[in-house]
């Protein structure tokens, strides 16, 4: 049967060798060899699946009807029988030379007059390197072929052309996914991805609604973003894009990004709203009244509270600061954080003014150096101002202060300089730049006195910068310096003192005080400044030996009889109980070693706690023999030798019987330091 329904029969001579040989040479135009394409306007060949008929004599045989109904991917056109109803008439250019069963180049979807052939659904197949001109594989061939290799022709926005490979299920392959959604990206939630190729602003608007209500903010951002390039002009992308950015705590943009929206709509609540509430986290009460109580607008009750609360504290906080009562400056300037001003970089800087006054150095430095981090340090009305002074150039103002404090000059002058140039006309920038240019002058003038060694000079030119700056911790400690070369060791201790009181830890000023305490000879004091600075510098090994000399004299006024004791140099032998209690009592760590003077362990491991004496100078060593003191033994227990207790400040740490060398300096290590 024909494929048109028509039963015939082959002619006689068909059989020969000879038709069969020009039969199998003759050029068809539905095979690849022909370059006839330009009915489908393609660059991919047009060979499809010939149908399998029971009565068909054809040699060209059948793809298999597996692919001709699996489901298309991205390299694979199929042309189906409702769409395909071009090219119905198209024949061969050479008549007579289909063979029985091919049918034509582009199928019509129809069946000829009483055919029983059903029409198949059509396939088109790529020509290239997956399916070579001409070779048009069998069924079997076909099928293993699919099943052994996950590569197919890649989707995406553009025409690949031939043999474009991409990895099966790396960018939608396998599935009917529209080329659009696959450049967005196929591991992208379906909301984002239809959003992502929508050219309808409201549409991706919407779905950036559904993701911010999700809490996802960042792929909000981007649809928020995208609706915008659509559609510059909407008010509502953008007042919705600065909640987004809210969300995500970017506050200096999600101001510029709302104020933009009134802007474009200045009767727009929403915005207005979120404007107000950012003023009041800014700590800006008189901005945020503006927007809050806008004509024809509704005040949002939530934010009038907080705005009546922060404008009271900040309020207080200002009748505070031109009195100088600084506590309440800090009370309040907290307060105002709590009430809803939580990123204010002006309050938080007047939190780190007022605790420069009280004297805490260290926190006053962590907080402006909050403030410096921020995003928001600059605030979005830079001309606003605060306590009198434009916004920034407060800041500045008291960075250059805390800096001048902590004896970086360098860094106070040029913030000094910041405030002056945002501020010029302020009375208080000025007063400071002056201020921290004399100071900076003055120690670097007694600096270079000092250096040469001119004393009495270095003294004058110090107490010249506490003249401008009375509470500087780093000229009082440098004149103490002065002072006690020059063998002034009380006035160098009251120097000493008032950097302490200013600054409690600093350490220079501690060293300072120590030593001149130990020049006359006030142990107990000078111990208790070598313990702190221990605690403070635990690698020192000058303090180290600096406190140990400091306690053996303290002891020594105390006459504990202990003349034998000596630094780093050997380790003590206990002879008896009441030397042994006393020399437990000591206020720093030490390790007793209680040995058997013929034990062979013992004997191996001594020579080893010489060594750790002179590796760790600030630990004290002690023996005891257990044959010539069994009292000092029985009171501790001690039955198996070499056995070692290691101490602290009088409280017993660590109990080690027989230790190796490694285990024994790896636990003086971790107890003793």
């Amino acid at each position: 049967m024909s494929l048109f329904g028509e039963t015939r029969k082959a002619p006689a001579g068909l059989d020969s060798m000879a038709e069969r040989l020009r039969s199998a040479l003759t050029l068809e135009s539905n095979k690849s060899d022909c370059n006839d394409f330009h009915a489908l306007n393609t660059s991919l060949s047009p060979l499809r699946t010939r149908p399998s008929a029971s009565t068909s004599s054809s040699s060209s045989g059948c793809i298999t009807s597996g692919i001709a109904g699996r489901r298309t991917r991205s390299g694979e056109h199929m042309v189906s029988a409702e769409t395909s109803k071009i090219g119905s008439g198209v024949r061969s250019s050479r008549p007579g030379h289909r063979r029985s069963g091919s049918e034509p180049l582009i199928y019509s979807g129809t069946r000829g007059e009483n055919s029983p052939v059903s029409s198949p659904a059509t396939n088109v197949l790529p020509a290239g390197n997956i399916c070579p001109s001409g070779k048009i594989g069998r069924s079997g061939i076909m099928s293993r072929s699919a099943a052994a290799r996950s590569d197919v022709l890649g989707e995406g926005a553009r025409n690949y052309g031939h043999g474009s490979i991409m990895r099966r299920g790396s960018g939608g392959c396998g599935n009917s996914t529209p080329a659009g959604e696959a450049a967005a990206g196929s591991g992208l939630d379906p909301v984002m991805r239809r959003a992502m190729v929508s050219a309808d602003p409201e549409e991706v608007r919407r779905a950036g609604n559904e993701l911010y209500r999700r809490g996802r903010f960042e792929e909000a951002l981007r649809l928020y973003d995208r609706a915008i390039v659509i559609f510059p002009e909407s008010a509502a992308c953008r007042s919705n894009r600065a909640a987004a950015l809210i969300g995500l705590g970017r506050l200096g943009e999600a101001f510029k990004s709302c104020d933009e929206a009134v802007k474009l709509e200045p009767s727009f609540v929403r915005a207005h709203h979120r404007l107000a509430s950012l003023h009041i986290r800014f700590g800006q009460v008189e901005s945020a009244g503006k927007h809050l109580f806008w004509p024809g607008l509704q005040p949002d009750p939530l934010e009038l509270q907080k705005l009546k609360a922060v404008d009271m504290h900040v309020r207080r906080c200002a009748d505070a600061r031109k009195i100088g009562d600084w506590k309440i400056v800090l009370r309040e300037s907290n307060a105002a954080i709590a009430a809803g001003a939580d990123s204010s970089s002006l309050l938080i800087t007047a939190k780190a003014e007022a605790s420069l006054w009280l004297h805490d150095l260290e926190e006053a430095d962590s907080t402006i150096s909050q403030v410096l981090k921020l995003e928001i340090s600059s605030p979005p009305s830079p001309q606003a101002k605060f306590f009198g002074l434009l916004s920034n150039s407060y800041t500045h103002m008291v960075n250059a202060q805390v800096e001048m404090a902590l004896g970086r000059f360098d860094n106070a002058v040029a913030s000094a300089e910041k405030a002056k140039q945002i501020d010029p006309e302020n009375f208080e920038t000025t007063m400071t730049l002056n201020k921290v240019r004399s100071v900076a002058r003055a120690r670097t003038h007694g600096n270079e006195l000092f250096n040469a060694g001119k004393f009495e000079e270095a003294c004058f030119a110090y107490g010249e910068g506490l003249k401008y700056d009375p509470s500087n911790p780093t000229l009082y400690c440098n004149r103490a310096a002065c002072l006690s070369k020059l063998g002034q060791w009380e006035k160098s201790i009251k120097d000493c003192n008032e950097a302490l009181k200013i600054y409690p830890h600093h350490t220079k000023a501690l060293l300072r005080r120590a030593a001149s305490n130990g020049k006359l000879e006030r142990w107990a004091e000078s111990v208790k400044d070598y313990e702190v600075l221990r605690m403070e510098l635990p690698r020192d090994s000058e303090v180290a030996e600096s406190l140990f000399h400091a306690q053996l004299a303290l002891k020594a006024s105390c006459r504990n009889g202990v003349s034998n004791m000596t630094f780093g140099v050997e380790v003590e032998l206990i002879t008896g109980l009441e030397q042994f209690k006393n020399a437990i009592s000591f206020h720093g760590a030490l390790v007793v070693h209680f040995i058997a003077a013929l034990d062979h362990h013992c004997l191996r491991i001594s020579p080893f706690l010489d060594i750790l004496s002179r590796r760790f100078p600030s630990v004290k060593f002690l023996k005891v023999d257990i044959n010539k003191s069994p009292a000092v033994s029985k009171s501790e227990n001690v039955i198996t030798v070499p056995t070692f207790k290691i101490y602290k400040n009088g409280i017993k740490m660590k109990d080690l019987i027989c230790p190796n060398q490694q285990v024994l300096e790896e636990s003086v290590r971790l107890y003793c330091l």
